[in-house]
């Protein structure tokens, strides 16, 4: 490559460096609180002033950060509102309205149309799409929600979906107030959960929860005494041959 190809290249680079340095100086000056320029911040972003923005942090379009939130590290948002008091760790966020004193993640995937209210909680391998979340709901980890209405108050254990797609159309799940949802709970919309109602773990939902109700949808338990002793043998003798490698291997080193 041509030195005078390699030094065009080069301030090029210089210049968007620049370009981005002047940004974070002008958010600095207005109390944003930054420490790093390993930081991409577009021109059209809006931050209030005691905000945090931390390392790896790309924020984009006609987004606004409010007052008090931690952004970051290693998060990208786009298109959104973050409300006062709220912080996304490790997260991607495009064109949804979070609302104030959220915890978001880490590792949360927030997609397009996603609004949240106050005190909400999507934690880590949370997916949601195209849908509202009331008041203090708190969905911790591994869980999809799109095109639902979540009252407020809600608990979702690990590994709920939301089943809003039949091949060709989109439905949606209603939930109602102060509803536990349980592990592994499969909602397959279009359906209605009712306030205070309760769904058993490992229960595939097709059919609307009354109010105050536990939804079952699974067969019961029926162990085959001694199936599985054939099958596990080799396992067992395997891992505990292993076992015995590896005990040796620690007490030499001990000794």
């Amino acid at each position: 490559m041509e030195e005078d190809t390699i030094q065009a290249m080069r301030a090029k680079l210089d210049a968007a460096q620049a370009a981005r340095e002047a940004v974070l100086l002008r958010h600095m000056a207005a109390g944003v609180l930054i420490d790093s320029r390993d930081i991409y911040i577009d021109e059209t972003v809006q931050i209030a002033p005691g905000a945090r923005i931390l390392p790896g942090t790309i924020l984009r379009g006609n987004t606004v950060i409010g007052a008090g939130c931690v952004i970051g590290p290693n998060t990208l948002i786009e298109d959104s509102v973050i409300g006062a008091g709220t912080t996304v760790n490790a997260s991607q966020i495009y064109a949804s309205q979070i609302g104030p004193h959220n915890a978001i993640g880490p590792f949360t995937h927030v997609r397009v149309g996603t609004v949240t209210d106050y005190g909400v909680h999507l934690g880590a391998y949370v997916e949601t799409k195209n849908s509202n979340f009331a008041r203090g709901n708190t969905v911790s980890h591994l869980t999809y929600i799109g095109d639902s209405d979540v009252g407020k108050y809600c608990n979702f254990g690990c590994g709920t979906v939301t089943c809003n797609y039949d091949g060709q159309n989109k439905f949606r799940t209603t939930i109602g107030d102060y509803c536990f949802i349980g592990c592994n709970t499969n909602l397959v919309a279009p359906v209605k959960v009712g306030n205070g109602a309760y769904t058993a773990a490992g229960s595939t939902i097709t059919n609307d929860v009354p109010d105050g109700a536990l939804a079952i949808a699974r067969d019961r338990q029926t162990n085959l005494d001694d199936w599985a002793v054939p099958k596990m043998e080799p396992y067992i003798e395997k891992k505990k041959a292993l076992e015995e490698t590896q005990r040796a291997e620690e007490a030499n080193r001990q000794n």
